[in-house]
């Protein structure tokens, strides 16, 4: 059986019936992390379930339409990759992950998925691969990012789960665009932006680092909330300390906001980023969903760049 080194002790190998056992004890783990993302948290629930799952994965192999692989960190299993659905015939396939707590922040998914894609566009001459994704789950949509994918738009109201309908996004990236470099300057636009919208998280019981605000603006920073009558115009501190309560005291709950589309011009050591978001969560026990629109200013420092200055404004009806 092959194994792929993935690099700091980790390696991706194929998971097959015969690891039941082994990934049944991984999903018990990951199920707080990874619930209601991936369907393993709901359809392993015991060994025969578990089994089942890696079954119909070896049939759909045995047909040519879909694999799975699991990460391995230090012999132990905490994660994996899969290809969900594999059409040779059209050229289009579609990729998934799933990784429990503490093979997170590694980079091990990433790593995972580029051999995938790479065995995908260049062993079997793929045109296309996909990547679907709830557009609450902030975690996957920045793999996807962090992949180089385009957003191609999003399901709405495609996929129940709980008695809530969520919308579905669609990434992809196609064979001719595999591999292109994106330029260091947008690299570090691109971190800015994803650390700030990531700092407001709380989804599945993860804990809000709004300090991380602090980290990507310069200290003079200025951010604009331009939703109502007039702006509200706060300093860092008058914008961070209500966030924080409100995020840690049980109003907002399952809280996400992510980027949709953005467009960005650099000139020199300065730069400009207009882009749309969206956002949902729990608000006094009540779902919620919203978008709007946001403009930053950037500026380069000897620290690197950094956000100067931040205003939005909500689409109508979103809170």
């Amino acid at each position: 059986m092959f194994a792929l080194p993935l690099g700091d002790n980790a390696q991706l190998r194929p998971l097959e019936p015969w690891h039941a056992e082994e990934f049944l004890a991984h999903i018990d783990r990951a199920r707080p992390h990874v619930d209601p993302w991936i369907p393993w948290a709901t359809l392993s629930t015991d060994l025969a379930s578990a089994t089942a799952v890696l079954q119909r994965y070896a049939d759909r192999q045995a047909e040519d339409t879909a694999r799975i692989y699991g990460i391995r960190l230090d012999g132990t299993l905490v994660g994996g990759v899969m290809f969900t659905k594999f059409d040779a015939a059209s050229g289009v396939c579609e990729i998934g992950c799933w990784l429990e707590a503490d093979g997170a922040g590694r980079g091990l998914v990433n790593r995972a998925c580029r051999a995938l894609i790479d065995w995908a566009f260049e062993e079997r001459a793929m045109s296309r691969v996909e990547w679907w994704v709830a557009a609450g789950n902030t975690r996957s949509i920045e793999a996807a990012r962090r992949l180089g994918m385009n957003r191609d738009g999003v399901l709405r109201r495609h996929s129940p789960y709980r008695g809530i309908r969520h919308d579905i996004e669609v990434w992809s990236v196609l064979a001719e665009e595999w591999g292109v470099p994106v330029s260091g300057v947008n690299a570090e636009l691109d971190e800015l932006m994803h650390a700030f919208l990531g700092a407001f998280t709380n989804t599945g019981g993860t804990r809000p680092n709004v300090d991380v605000v602090r980290e990507v603006f310069i200290p003079q920073g200025t951010i604009i909330q331009n939703v109502g009558a007039e702006p509200v115009i706060y300093d860092l501190d008058a914008f961070i300390e209500p966030r924080q309560k409100i995020l840690t005291d049980g109003t907002l709950t399952e809280f996400s906001e992510w980027e949709v589309t953005e467009r960005t011009e650099i000139f020199g050591s300065v730069a400009h980023r207009f882009s749309e978001y969206r956002k949902s969560g729990f608000l006094n026990g009540e779902w919620f969903e919203g978008s709007g629109r946001k403009t930053v200013q950037f500026v380069r420092t000897p620290a690197g760049w950094k956000m100067s200055s931040m205003a939005w404004d909500d689409a109508p009806g979103a809170s």
